[in-house]
């Protein structure tokens, strides 16, 4: 789930990266970083507990997200595009024994997500304030336990479906950090871009649907935390799905 407004694109900060075709090299991000200026107690948390939870990306070598934190959790987590945070706060209170590691770049959700963590008094959360296409490829192998991609912006013009995250190489990058047997789970609002994601991780010989049933994908499994961008949905008219996909045994078939 994006914090940034759907279809917003301004100037991308120097040395952003972003989806490119696939097969081809990410550029530059899209997307805005910034919305309005920040309230002074989201600025006095961005300044004193956003540095104690930030992940910066090492010159060189993997990175083992359970390393992260203070206690080796269980298990890592990790939420793309958290948007205002209201799912990985959820699942991290829900869950003190996992560690939870999100990726979002616009300042005002991930200012809303400190201010839940604060809040709650979480310590289970890391954030990564860039493009989280930077960070799932220095994970570990198998590391994670868990992934999440929520309702992401579909760029629904032609000339700017490159442009859409989930591809190939974000698949590619998730299978390998990602246990056997883990789960990875999308979900959309837009007819045009479930179809993409259904035909980008149904083919990809990392992963396997976890449909139940013919209509499976238009229900949230109880586990699923709701969020504010899911009920805007429901009141715009736009039916939300959910998919649950698992990382099929390395050397299967």
């Amino acid at each position: 789930m994006t914090g940034a407004p759907k279809g917003a694109m301004t100037e991308a900060p120097k040395g952003a990266m972003t989806e490119a075709p696939e097969g081809a090299r990410w550029r530059t991000l899209y997307g805005r970083r910034r919305g309005r200026k920040l309230r002074q107690g989201q600025q006095a948390l961005w300044e004193g507990l956003l540095p104690r939870l930030a992940i910066a990306l090492p010159a060189a070598g993997e990175i083992d997200p359970a390393a992260l934190f203070p206690r080796r959790p269980a298990e890592v987590w990790l939420e793309i595009g958290f948007g205002g945070g209201e799912h990985l706060a959820a699942q991290a209170a829900a869950h003190p024994e996992i560690g939870l590691v999100g990726s979002e770049v616009f300042e005002n959700g991930v200012a809303k997500l400190l201010g839940e963590v604060d809040r709650l008094g979480l310590e289970n959360v890391r954030l990564f304030v860039e493009d989280a296409r930077l960070l799932v490829p220095r994970l570990a192998e198998a590391s994670l336990g868990r992934a999440f991609v929520l309702f992401p912006d579909p760029w629904p013009k032609l000339r700017h479906q490159k442009r859409r995250i989930v591809a190939a190489p974000l698949l590619d990058a998730l299978a390998r950090a990602l246990k056997d047997g883990a789960e990875l789970r999308l979900a959309t609002d837009d007819v045009d871009y479930l179809r993409w994601m259904l035909e980008r991780a149904t083919a990809h010989p990392g992963f396997e649907w976890l449909a139940r049933c013919a209509d499976d994908w238009r229900r949230r499994p109880e586990d699923w935390p709701p969020t504010r961008y899911e009920a805007k949905a429901i009141a715009a008219g736009r039916v939300p799905t959910f998919m649950r996909f698992r990382r099929r045994p390395r050397g299967a078939g």
